[in-house]
């Protein structure tokens, strides 16, 4: 069983940045691809990046390339989602999530979730 929490979330003005990171504790990360998911009001919960254990395979969804950098650090059991240049429609609460084997861009695949942590970003 992993636990994840997920923190760095706020409030931004459009073209600012924010840093999310996601800690696990009860297993290691290295064992596990992630995820960050993201779920607006009134909509479904959406894919946003997905990295590999080792880093190697990273995914984007579209909308965020050139503009949100997904990492990872084993040592520190931590991933993180830096996020650049946030518009309003980036608006939204923000999930990680774990899985073994490969990333994948399907929430359903991801046996683990943290709890959220909100972003919202004003224009």
């Amino acid at each position: 069983q992993v636990q994840l929490v997920e923190s760095g979330g706020g409030l931004v003005q459009a073209g600012g940045s924010l840093r999310l990171s996601c800690t696990a504790s009860g297993r290691t990360l290295s064992n596990y691809a992630m995820g960050w998911f993201r779920q607006a009001p009134g909509k479904e919960r959406e894919f946003v990046a997905a990295i590999s254990q080792s880093g190697g395979i990273i995914y984007y969804t579209d909308s965020v390339k050139g503009r949100f950098t997904i990492s990872r650090d084993n040592a520190k059991n931590t991933v993180y989602l830096q996020m650049n240049s946030l518009k309003p429609e980036d608006t939204a609460v923000y999930y990680c999530a774990a899985k073994s084997n490969l990333p994948t861009r399907t929430a359903s695949t991801y046996g683990y979730w943290g709890q959220g942590t909100q972003v919202t970003v004003s224009s």
